[in-house]
């Protein structure tokens, strides 16, 4: 083991949470590292394929806990490399959302009034758009017309995509070769580095423990670039200021694996856990129908048949984010691209004694992927994971040498979270086999338990001690010093995409970390400008 090294403020992570307090803490004048777990690849080296010891496998954490599974980003940038680039905002009502504490979960100080300023800063980062009718894929347009036929709405969704570098070669989830996706690599990170912070890739942080001086001690460990389940050294790094951005599905196996050293952690790290309430739904469309009923038509006499080309989701339908409707029954339903691997195994077949993942049925749809539209539902669950005792080392039991991993998240879905699931497919199924469009079946919960790619609220702000780690400024309850700004902070499911609400959250919190930094004694101040995105280099290895 190396001698311990010393720096001001300690970033685990390189997602929105990590790379936001990375910038602004670099920007003020502190001395940051920023350890990160995974790999750092440019554009170029994301690949158009699906092979083991290509960039998608090098990039992606697939974690299968009991009852749910995770997929998230492992590499610089984090999530923000791998994920779609829709980046709406939470509807009001997100943060007036109760769930089963019978009381309100977000802090009083927290309200989507008060967090729009956040939003807007965030938006000019990235840039945030929302697309053009003339931008959205021809499955996009599929859900459209076929939401417009069943009496209800869709619209475009926003996102971080610049259009003119955009080939719609829907490799999006891979990374962007292309630097259209305007990933974090793209402003925040370069940012950070032009202010002297340091990024270490490969760096996988095990636990935290406290210093003589009231400082802490960050313990990693030092990941093989093949092989993730061999660790080639450790080593520790002292600083006065701990931000822990690691995810929801790390953060708090991180900090209980910290708490012999720590001290007692509060009672609601690793429990809570959202999955944002996600499920998907697989629709086979029956092409002849579409042009009988739809007319469209891609002019080559095929009516659909397009799911590979274009990008991930365009179009989604909101017509069920109303506040108005009881809590659990709301929703949002998007179309998106989802690559053959992982959705070619977990798509449900019909046949005659009920759905099925394999048989000649099975066999017999896959032979039409390419007539397959996906639908993405977005609803509010009930914050029922927990996390169990952490494994010796990282997040997971890495089962290969990448990718894949076994976890200690525990997840029953509640009445609550099975209803909000069941109204949400029923209402995909009205909209899509209505006359016949398609035959709609969700994937199955046999094989890996639900599972999200957007994990959220494992150790949550709030105003309750009881049902909240942090305090609203994101501070870890009972240790100063260390604070929580990924999607673990998040208090509840948000019926969209998080990303931007993650982000807005890390902007939002920058001021008091800043702040208390300046207490244990770093000479760093707030204010500097936000990192200009169009003068921005995509980030690369040094």
């Amino acid at each position: 083991m190396t001698s311990a090294q010393g720096t001001d403020v300690v970033v685990v992570g390189s997602g929105f949470g990590g790379a936001i307090a990375a910038y602004h803490l670099a920007a003020g004048g502190a001395r940051v590292t920023v350890l990160e777990r995974g790999p750092w690849l440019r554009g170029t080296d994301f690949d158009h394929d699906y092979l083991l010891g290509k960039s998608y496998t090098r990039v992606f954490d697939f974690v299968a806990g009991d009852g749910m599974s995770l997929l998230g980003g492992n590499c610089v940038g984090g999530g923000s490399v791998v994920y779609f680039a829709a980046l709406p905002r939470a509807p009001r009502f997100a943060f007036e959302r109760h769930g089963s504490i019978g009381r309100r979960m977000w802090p009083a100080a927290i309200t989507r009034d008060s967090l729009d300023p956040w939003y807007d800063r965030v938006s000019r980062v990235i840039p945030v758009r929302t697309q053009d009718w003339s931008e959205v894929t021809y499955s996009g347009g599929l859900w459209a017309a076929a939401c417009d036929h069943a009496g209800r709405t869709a619209n475009p969704v926003p996102v971080g995509i610049d259009a003119a570098k955009c080939t719609n070669c829907n490799w999006m989830m891979a990374g962007c070769r292309f630097d259209a996706k305007k990933s974090l690599l793209m402003n925040y990170l370069p940012g950070a580095l032009a202010h002297g912070a340091e990024i270490r890739p490969l760096h996988e942080v095990q636990k935290i423990t406290r210093t003589d001086g009231g400082g802490y001690r960050v313990h990693y460990s030092v990941v093989d670039d093949v092989d993730y389940r061999v660790h080639t050294d450790s080593g520790t790094i002292d600083a006065k200021i701990v931000v822990l951005a690691a995810g929801a599905g790390a953060t708090p196996i991180i900090l209980r694996r910290s708490e012999p050293d720590l001290g007692a952690l509060p009672s609601a790290v690793g429990k809570y856990f959202s999955g944002n309430g996600e499920r998907l739904n697989t629709a086979v469309i029956n092409e002849d129908r579409v042009r009988e009923v739809l007319g469209l038509d891609r002019g080559d006499g095929i009516a659909y048949e397009a799911n590979q080309i274009g990008k991930g989701p365009v179009v989604a339908s909101w017509d069920r984010l109303d506040e108005t409707l009881p809590e659990f029954s709301r929703f949002s339903l998007e179309q998106l691209y989802f690559p053959p691997g992982l959705g070619t195994i977990l798509a449900q077949a019909a046949t005659a004694t009920g759905p099925a993942w394999f048989g000649v049925e099975k066999k017999a749809m896959l032979s039409r992927w390419r007539s397959w539209l996906t639908i993405f539902q977005m609803t509010e669950d009930d914050n029922e994971g927990v996390f169990g005792p952490p494994p010796p080392t990282g997040n997971a039991y890495r089962i290969s040498q990448q990718m894949l991993g076994r976890g200690p998240l525990r997840y029953d879905p509640t009445p609550n979270t099975l209803r909000g699931w069941a109204a949400a497919d029923a209402e995909v199924r009205d909209i899509l086999e209505r006359d016949g469009l398609a035959t709609v079946l969700p994937w199955t919960n046999d094989v890996v338990g639900a599972y999200t790619v957007h994990p959220l609220s494992s150790c949550r702000i709030g105003d309750d001690p009881a049902t909240s780690a942090l305090d609203e400024r994101h501070e870890l309850r009972g240790h100063p010093g260390i604070f929580v700004t990924d999607g673990s902070a998040v208090p509840g499911a948000l019926t969209v995409n998080p990303a931007l609400t993650i982000a807005a959250l890390a902007e939002r919190a920058m001021p008091g970390i800043i702040a208390a930094a300046r207490a244990r004694g770093v000479d760093v101040r707030y204010g500097a400008p936000l990192p200009d995105d169009a003068a921005s280099a995509p980030v690369t290895a040094r």
